[in-house]
């Protein structure tokens, strides 16, 4: 079999077609939302709302409600509590972060565990099943990443003032509070919209690793987000392609192409610095 007819042969399934779109689109929203993380060093807050996220879709689950909403009122709710509490309290952040990201999670399998039989609904939100997306999830998906970049252009100068300069812009008036958790409801709907994508295990890698490669190749902040839309969109393709063809999990076969990319970015510039030297 050529090469031509070991990429076509995939596409003639809906479903991976489906999953090359969905893939994509979860791609360019971590990229987003990711560079404001890694630019703030917000990943470990990435990583406790996407676990925080869990006890609400069990929840929701259990009272017959969209999992996808009760994950989302989950993660917004602890990703403005983590705000809240870092302004408020005594403790450091990271404090505040450990101590929420165990409770919830914990919280979350204790629920979990109550349930008598096997749940295969829930136990793709673990790891992911992007295979498994139809075509009404991947309209609402569209139309949720849609939302999302809307909510960046509409406040794009005030969010990279109050991320790179919070003192200057809360001298200059901006709401920097307002925008530091407008940030966080954003983390938690992409953390939620990339669940069926790679699942709670694995989603802060495709929020923080695609960002943090950009990061280490470009100085721009704009150039950072199109670099890190591009690693996510090239390692969604080509781990579904991996996954297809490997049988193994997709989402941990997007998040592995997304290392080895920064591995390459890495070992790139270790490269350049050494030439220089």
């Amino acid at each position: 079999m050529s090469l031509v007819d070991l990429l076509l042969a995939p596409l003639a399934y809906d479903f991976f077609v489906r999953a090359l779109l969905a893939s994509a689109l979860v791609g360019v929203a971590c990229a987003v939302v990711g560079a404001f993380v890694v630019s703030k060093g917000m990943s470990f807050i990435g990583d406790a709302v996407s676990h925080a996220a869990f006890p609400g879709i069990v929840a929701a689950y259990l009272l017959g409600l969209p999992i996808v909403l009760g994950g989302a009122v989950a993660a917004i709710a602890t990703a403005l509590g983590i705000g809240v509490l870092s302004r408020r309290s005594a403790l450091r952040a990271d404090a505040i972060i450990g101590v929420l990201f165990a409770g919830m999670f914990a919280l979350g399998v204790a629920l979990f565990s109550a349930i008598p039989n096997y749940v295969g609904d829930l136990f793709h939100v673990l790891f992911g099943d992007v295979l498994g997306i139809s075509v009404g999830d991947l309209v609402a998906l569209g139309a949720l990443v849609a939302a999302l970049l809307l909510v960046v252009w509409a406040l794009w100068k005030e969010l990279l003032f109050a991320t790179f300069d919070p003192l200057g812009a809360a001298a200059a008036g901006l709401p920097v509070r307002r925008l530091d958790d407008l940030l966080l409801i954003m983390i938690a709907v992409t953390i939620v919209i990339s669940l069926q994508a790679v699942g709670i295990v694995l989603v802060v890698a495709m929020i923080t690793t695609p960002a943090a490669t950009a990061q280490l190749l470009v100085r721009r902040f704009t150039h950072m987000i199109a670099l890190a839309a591009l690693c996510g969109i090239v390692a969604s393709i080509v781990g579904l392609y991996a996954s297809y063809a490997l049988d193994i999990a997709s989402g941990a076969a997007i998040v592995l192409i997304e290392t080895m990319l920064f591995g390459v970015a890495l070992a790139t510039v270790r490269v350049r610095a050494l030439r220089r030297g």
